[in-house]
């Protein structure tokens, strides 16, 4: 089988795929009826051919012959007929859906191509068949007949959907593959059903996406399946039902091993925790033994906090006003610092603040933050006014301390770093921006912009309204990225992840960290627009993939829904815990219908960890440490770990937080104080390079932060220092 580049609708533009709007004169061809009537008349044609009972096995008799057609491609093309007739049915529905000025009628065309469209048997309307993301039932039946042409069958229970299947089986039924693979999904843009039916039509509009996205990754298995390929590995997985858990894989048996850890291990550290009033806020990539004991004893004691970095500091504020006499953290470096920092900036000073480790738990974002080279960023920034720094929340006290006093800083996470770049851009004229430390986040947020331009000044509005494509164009020539930041567990979705996605997964849920390649990225993003993907934090993450599963629980038939978790594999544990109380909450007496949720790990075949008692860096990260020039603790056992030649399994620096570290902190405090010297998160008494304390200036940008959080506008304070920024750092109020 030929590559899809190869293919007709690669190699030849379509010259629908940016319609032209319809001409109203009297004279147009799609506003005469005497004109119109023959295209119409070549579609119906072609509909009515269809077989009544269709055997998949057999070349269909579906042909479509019109001598309205005139316009075929090079007869030297491999496939040029079945080409030629894929690509003019095309052109023939773009053309007719196009003359449609009132929604109704589309929505008449597509109920009469529904009755049109062959009953499938029964005996295909299986789970398996079922197309994902719709918000109907869609059935879909694949298979390649003797002459290797593709063979499509389809059904839905809804008579719009069905329109859309018709539409599409009508089109590349007969096709050959490379014909199948090659359309892509913005080519069905063009045929303007948008707006079919109010506030339903963004989902109805999926469909076509959706079908045409999994009538071609089963096009690829049989194709793959015809020529005798062996089949790939599938990633890892975990299949959460009301019933239980089924790990897919030796690296999701690691993974589903602690969750259900042993009860007198919960019992001995809630006793420890309720016996001397100790908070725990952990982040979410925390190894899969803590967290699985971890969320068991939320159920005994309330102080236990799983979550982005963004609330730890938070928690621990709320876990204090309760009485919480320590707090210990399960994270990087740079979160106890912040927790140390907060809780003193809320009064909280008597609280102690202990990390889970004697050795400093690094961030490869945070040390290219602390680099010479960062340093260098933001002084070319301090002498071009006026000028923000938008801060990923991933830094160190220091780096956002200093960085405030060279730039006005704002720090920012992954869900609100697009909103505050935006009103930011609209509150101070002629900014310019700069964000960083991450390099693919930034690169990101550039494309993301990019394409905002090409939107409507509509579609724009709803994305923030204080912007239009004009805005949206200009603020990209003023915003500027780090070049030299890099998180190393997202830094490993790349080439290899993305190709087994595309080939395994096109049609699952796909998940990803703002922070991914922009290979990731991009797939993810194509995915969202279907309705099929998010983008963003940790927390949108979770969100999203218990929404899906709400949704499916709701429409109350059975199914199976399948995520790719685009980000780190400690997720896992808070996201079997959200789905499984889901599951639990539907009414097993009302025998309602059974929802399976898998989670696909996507670990490359060559993340296995080899085992280190040292804290250098193993063998297989020794590109990557030379590169980033930092200090990498090796995954623990159990199948965990990195590779470089694809995804990553889990954050070696996250796992150096063990539940035996926790425990040791829970059973020393509060008489063994001395012993956890090295464990204690000490406050910071440096001075910046103006006199302030480091403490006082690196909250300030958080504090910016929230203030925005709570109002959607940048802190006067904030704009004051970017219109002044002499004065900045020397003003020691917060907002």
């Amino acid at each position: 089988m030929k590559s899809s580049s190869s293919s007709f609708f690669s190699t030849t533009p379509c010259p629908f795929s940016r319609p032209k709007p319809i001409p109203r004169a009297p004279s147009s061809v799609f506003t005469r009826p005497s004109t119109f009537k023959p295209l119409v008349k070549c579609i119906q044609a072609s509909f009515s051919a269809f077989p009544s009972n269709p055997d998949p096995k057999k070349p269909s008799n579906s042909t479509f012959s019109c001598s309205a057609v005139t316009s075929f491609p090079s007869q030297s093309h491999p496939h040029a007929h079945s080409d030629a007739s894929s690509f003019t049915k095309l052109q023939l529905l773009i053309s007719e859906f196009q003359s449609f000025v009132e929604p109704i009628d589309r929505v008449k065309r597509l109920l009469h191509y529904a009755a049109l469209l062959p009953s499938m048997e029964a005996s295909l309307k299986t789970t398996e068949n079922r197309v994902p993301g719709c918000t109907a039932q869609v059935w879909l039946h694949v298979s390649l007949d003797e002459e290797d042409k593709m063979r499509f069958s389809a059904d839905s229970d809804s008579e719009i959907t069905k329109g859309f299947c018709a539409c599409l089986v009508w089109l590349l039924d007969g096709a050959a593959p490379d014909v199948v693979l090659a359309l892509k999904t913005e080519d069905l843009n063009a045929l303007n059903v948008v707006g079919l039916n109010g506030k339903g039509s963004a989902s109805r509009v999926n469909t076509w996406h959706n079908v045409l996205v999994s009538m071609q990754k089963r096009t690829r298995a049989v194709v793959a399946e015809r020529e005798g390929k062996p089949r790939s590995e599938p990633f890892p997985s975990l299949v959460v039902t009301a019933a239980g858990i089924q790990p897919k894989g030796s690296y999701a048996e690691a993974q589903a091993r602690f969750l259900f850890p042993d009860e007198s291990r919960v019992q001995e550290l809630v006793n420890a925790l309720t016996e001397k009033k100790i908070g725990v806020v952990a982040h979410f990539y925390m190894d899969p033994e803590v967290q699985g004991v971890l969320t068991a004893a939320q159920k005994f004691w309330p102080h236990i906090h799983i979550s982005d970095s963004l609330v730890m500091a938070d928690s621990a504020v709320n876990m204090a006003k309760s009485g919480c006499k320590f707090i210990s953290v399960l994270g990087v470096d740079f979160m106890s610092e912040n927790v140390r920092a907060i809780l003193d900036q809320a009064g909280f000073p008597e609280v102690g603040v202990y990390r889970m480790s004697d050795e400093r738990i690094g961030c490869s974002l945070a040390e290219a933050a602390a680099s010479p080279s960062y340093t260098d960023y933001l002084t070319t920034a301090s002498i071009s006014s006026p000028s923000l720094h938008v801060v990923y929340i991933n830094t160190s006290l220091e780096t956002k301390a200093y960085s405030h006093e060279l730039v006005p800083t704002i720090t920012c996470t992954s869900s609100n770093v697009v909103q505050t770049i935006l009103q930011a851009f609209a509150e101070v004229p002629d900014l310019k921006v700069w964000y960083g430390p991450d390099t693919y986040m930034g690169s990101n947020i550039v494309e993301l912009f990019s394409q905002m331009s090409m939107m409507t000044d509509e579609e724009i509005s709803e994305i923030h309204p204080l912007h239009n494509r004009i805005s949206i164009k200009s603020l990209l020539l003023r915003l500027h990225y780090f070049q030299d930041g890099t998180c190393i567990v997202h830094h490993l979705f790349g080439h290899e992840v993305v190709g087994k996605i595309n080939e395994m997964y096109s049609d699952a849920f796909l998940t990803a960290h703002f922070e991914v390649p922009g290979e990731m990225f991009s797939l993810a993003m194509e995915a969202k627009k279907r309705g099929m993907g998010v983008v963003g934090s940790t927390q949108n993450i979770l969100d999203f993939i218990k929404q899906r599963v709400q949704d499916s629980l709701n429409r109350n038939i059975d199914e199976r829904l399948q995520f790719v978790l685009g980000t780190e594999s400690g997720m896992i544990t808070s996201i079997v815990a959200a789905v499984r109380k889901l599951l639990g909450s539907a009414d097993p007496s009302s025998g309602g219908a059974k929802v399976s949720v898998e989670i696909v790990f996507p670990v490359s075949s060559e993340s296995v960890t080899r085992t280190s008692t040292s804290s250098s860096l193993d063998q297989t990260f020794g590109e990557m440490r030379d590169s980033l020039k930092v200090n990498v603790i090796p995954g623990v056992a159990s199948g965990e770990g990195c590779s470089l030649h694809g995804g990553c399994a889990s954050c070696p620096y996250m796992k150096m937080n063990s539940l035996s570290s926790l425990l040791r902190v829970c059973h020393s405090l509060p008489h063994n104080k001395a012993e956890l010297s090295a464990y204690e998160a000490a406050r910071f008494s440096l001075q910046t390079p103006k006199g302030k304390q480091i403490a006082d200036i690196g909250c300030e940008p958080i504090l910016h932060m929230r203030h925005f959080q709570a109002t959607k506008r940048l802190p006067e304070q904030l704009i004051n220092q970017i219109l002044q920024p002499c004065d900045n750092g020397q003003s020691s109020s917060h907002n």
